[in-house]
């Protein structure tokens, strides 16, 4: 699961100063989408093992019982953290299109 605080935030007067460029202008620089998508994938690789986890349990293939336990908790709360980013998100939009100009 990516780390929620390795995602750099920026103010307003800094993102005044590099405009409305995306692009990256180091190697250390990442835009938002390209986060976003590392984190869903991360999220998606943890439901995945959730579910062979979850698979090796019902068919007694499961070798540590303490480990499916944890594969299948982690996936639960990296969805749940991405439904909160995803509302969060939507929430801010549904704000900024109701902002007068």
């Amino acid at each position: 699961m990516a780390n929620i605080h390795n995602i750099p935030s920026l103010s307003t007067a800094e993102l005044l100063q590099k405009g409305t460029s995306t692009s990256p202008k180091n190697s250390s620089d990442v835009n938002f989408a390209d986060q976003l998508k590392s984190a869903i994938e991360d999220v998606n690789a943890a439901q995945k093992g959730a579910e062979k986890s979850m698979a090796d349990m019902a068919t007694g293939q499961v070798k540590d019982l303490h480990q499916a336990a944890l594969s299948i908790s982690k996936a639960e709360t990296s969805m749940k953290l991405m439904l909160e980013v995803r509302n969060k998100a939507l929430s801010a939009y549904k704000e900024i299109t109701r902002t007068q100009l």
